[in-house]
């Protein structure tokens, strides 16, 4: 959908609602749930379990694509801005995901700011990618770990902590409107938290208030961990997609991290989805810029797959 000058007025009076996140993150949270939460949730091809990381359970769901059978896997980190969503408010993603994809879909429910602040949902996700690859035995060239927003944060910071511990090896992350650096104020470097800041549902003032509630010390913004273009080397990273939306605040330092990838020496594919907003990749399979996402991301994954 083209963002004519109706569309823009609806959604700039939908971003001036914003609620103060940093006092209110219970109701926002709450909001998130109910607005997202898939109350028919599938009753085939998914299953619930934990992974037990030796200090607490991780939930995790799994979708199946169809019959039964050997699978690639996709490690999904969803998104929320670090304090909201789970694997329920994605159950329909993760199943579309799996459907368009033919690949099996794991969906991580970390821990979430700011009663677990930074880097607790980040070690969550780490220990499910550790346990599948290391404990479990899956084929690492099989794993691509994907998420979206917060999640495409916590899937670049997985990269680098494991190429950091030398525990696992990740062969291909995909990152979707990631959250890649530390400052969305008036002194960002980059224009589209300037121009896409204000009017287009994600606003540089609620990514401030979700980055505000994710850390748990001032330093934690400067840790490569926590905004992965802080990192000051990127190389041996896994082969990457990047998938930045044209109208959201995040476009530029997620392009700006795959320029500094691929500069460094790694594979990486960037594509900026014409018109489309932070937070598409959540919309039905129906709409045209989802069917497109996935054919960029189907595209991406045939050239590793597991013969």
């Amino acid at each position: 959908m083209a963002i004519n000058k109706v569309v823009r007025a609806a959604l700039k009076a939908i971003s001036y609602k914003d609620i103060d996140i940093k006092k209110n993150y219970v109701l926002h949270r709450n909001l998130v749930n109910l607005t997202h939460r898939n109350y028919l949730k599938p009753l085939f091809n998914t299953l619930d379990c934990t992974v037990e990381s030796g200090y607490r359970s991780i939930p995790i769901r799994i979708f199946s694509p169809g019959e039964e059978g050997e699978y690639p896997v996709l490690l999904f980190f969803h998104g929320g801005g670090w304090i909201a969503g789970n694997i329920d408010t994605y159950s329909s993603v993760c199943s579309n995901m799996a459907k368009a994809t033919k690949h099996k879909v794991i969906s991580v429910d970390y821990r979430l700011a700011p009663e677990h602040p930074f880097p607790a949902g980040l070690e969550d996700c780490y220990q499910v990618a550790k346990s599948l690859i290391v404990n479990k035995g899956v084929n690492a060239k099989s794993i691509t770990i994907i998420g979206d927003s917060a999640g495409g944060n916590l899937a670049a910071a997985v990269s680098l902590l494991a190429r950091e511990r030398k525990e696992f090896e990740i062969k291909r992350q995909i990152l979707i409107y990631p959250a890649a650096y530390n400052n969305h104020s008036q002194t960002s470097p980059f224009t589209s938290v300037h121009e896409n800041g204000t009017e287009y549902l994600l606003t540089s003032k609620k990514i401030c208030d979700y980055m505000d509630l994710y850390i748990s010390k001032d330093e934690d913004r400067y840790s490569q961990y926590f905004a992965p273009l802080l990192a000051k080397d990127l190389t041996n990273q896994p082969d990457t997609l990047i998938i930045t939306a044209e109208f959201c605040p995040l476009r530029d330092e997620g392009e700006q991290y795959g320029k500094v990838l691929r500069e460094a020496g790694n594979n990486v594919n960037i594509y900026r989805m014409k018109d489309g907003l932070h937070g598409f990749f959540t919309l039905p399979s129906r709409f045209p810029q989802v069917k497109l996402c996935y054919e960029i991301i189907n595209r991406f994954l045939a050239c590793y797959e597991v013969k």
